[in-house]
């Protein structure tokens, strides 16, 4: 590993970030709502952090190997959560821990969603907005963001893209540069944060929470401005214009990119993965609307229709806005929206999970050893859209799913060692590990009942889910260490 290298991007990226601090500062300053000092120390800190990195370093010429762009993806997202902490640690109101303030920002850039603020609607203006801001960036991924900019660093950008582009494959890019391939991405995700603030505005939110319920939405992100979350506006054409938006999300961004280079709808139909991922949230809601119209759990039938569609589009993606929460629904849907929410969205969005495209190549794959117990000889292709998989990419999804399931048994008995209950411990890990945010029990509207301890693990939980495991866990490998 070339640590003069991973320092220099490390410094560089460090800087980048300072300058998102400057929104919520110009905020609390134009509203007087007694927040600005925390931003700007943390502003000062962040970037004399960043120079005092990157200005040892700043000559070193050599290129950015693989081992250092996971290196780089890791040490980033763990001390951007630190910096991100900062201004949420030193504000009187909230009055936060540093591990509760960590907790939150790393929430927040890992768009899970998890909070453990109470009383969201009296925070500072802010604060309210930085929250969101948080989640927006993080939802593409701050580091894609550098990669489009990477010209100026003199050293390549693939590395970093492939450590934290989400998905088991990651090697086709859109366009022949990836810079080009970054800023594309970026395009796009501002794209669908216009539209979806427009949307918001028009539907009857006001301007600053079409704003930033429009950051949170495209990132699949889940943070709200207010403690009743969406439900709040209690409109269903507001949560009608987030379905959209989070399905959209939740849709391949490159599969975005060739819909607008093509000027192609039928893109999106004839994708294997997408018409999927649609499909399960149209059986599972459709399985929700019978259950609460049969059990009477909303007094009119008009909003357990709504209702249903809106809460499982949100857990299926891992969005993790509520209207009217899901903990408290008959039967098995509780844990059947749980269990969704590792399913996730399609690989390449903003939303969490193991993804569509890996739960097909498993089907796929097992329908594939049953043919072979029937024909010991045949040779039979896994194919996706008309061409064979790669073996070494089932090879991969087969690896995920093993490590996929470890950790969370791992994690989960780790949580319940630091007091939670069983259904708390194992719905907070699967809630965290997925991106989504609200779980079951003591966790199903906020994290504020967890230990310490417990939001520290949480806290790496989500850091696991948010680069899907791999690229944390290989830096942990003896063979990562050796040169």
């Amino acid at each position: 590993m070339q640590l003069q290298v991973v320092l220099r991007v490390l410094g560089v990226l460090l800087i980048l970030f300072s300058s998102t601090l400057i929104p919520p500062f110009v905020i609390s300053l134009s509203v007087s709502d007694g927040a600005s000092g925390p931003f700007l120390t943390a502003y000062l800190v962040t970037i004399i952090t960043g120079l005092l990195v990157w200005l040892p370093v700043r000559k070193s010429t050599h290129d950015l190997r693989f081992r250092d762009g996971f290196m780089v993806v890791v040490l980033f997202w763990t001390v951007l959560a630190s910096f991100g902490a900062i201004p949420l640690a030193l504000t009187d109101h909230p009055d936060m821990s540093i591990t509760d303030a960590f907790f939150e920002a790393m929430s927040g850039l890992t768009t899970t969603g998890a909070t453990v603020l109470t009383g969201i609607d009296d925070l500072p203006l802010s604060i309210r907005y930085y929250r969101q801001q948080l989640q927006w960036f993080g939802g593409m991924g701050i580091i894609v963001l550098a990669v489009a900019v990477m010209p100026m660093l003199g050293v390549g950008g693939m590395q970093l893209y492939r450590a934290e582009t989400p998905g088991p494959v990651k090697d086709t890019k859109l366009t022949p540069r990836i810079t080009e391939t970054a800023k594309a991405l970026w395009y796009i995700y501002l794209g669908l944060t216009i539209f979806c603030a427009l949307g918001y505005w028009l539907a009857g939110m006001d301007v600053f929470d079409a704003i930033t319920h429009s950051f949170s939405t495209v990132a699949i992100g889940g943070f709200s401005t207010h403690d009743l979350s969406l439900g709040y506006f209690n409109s269903p054409l507001i949560s009608t214009i987030a379905i959209v938006f989070m399905i959209l999300s939740g849709v391949n961004f490159a599969l975005h990119f060739v819909v607008w280079r093509n000027r192609n709808l039928r893109t999106y139909f004839q994708d294997t993965e997408v018409r999927v991922f649609v499909s399960i949230m149209a059986v599972v809601s459709i399985l929700a609307m019978i259950m609460l119209l049969a059990t009477g759990a909303y007094a009119k039938s008009s909003d357990a229709i709504w209702q249903s569609i809106f809460q499982v589009v949100s857990v299926g993606t891992t969005t993790g806005f509520t209207t009217s929460g899901f903990h408290w629904w008959p039967s098995f849907l509780p844990l059947a929206l749980i269990i969704l929410s590792a399913v996730g969205g399609c690989a390449g969005s903003t939303a969490g999970g193991m993804k569509v495209i890996r739960m097909i190549l498993l089907y796929k794959q097992g329908s594939r050893e049953i043919a072979k117990l029937i024909h010991p000889k045949a040779l039979i292709p896994i194919k996706l859209g008309g061409k064979p998989v790669p073996e070494n990419v089932i090879d991969a999804v087969w690896g995920f799913l093993a490590l996929y399931i470890l950790g969370y048994i791992i994690l989960s008995l780790a949580m319940t060692a630091t007091g939670a209950e069983p259904i708390t411990a194992f719905s907070a890990v699967t809630a965290c590990l997925n991106n989504l945010g609200p779980g079951l029990g003591d966790v199903a509207e906020n994290y504020t009942s967890i230990s310490a301890m417990g939001k520290w693990v949480l806290s790496l939980t989500m850091l696991l889910g948010r680069l899907e495991l791999f690229t944390l866990v290989v830096i942990l490998s003896p063979a990562f260490w050796r040169s």
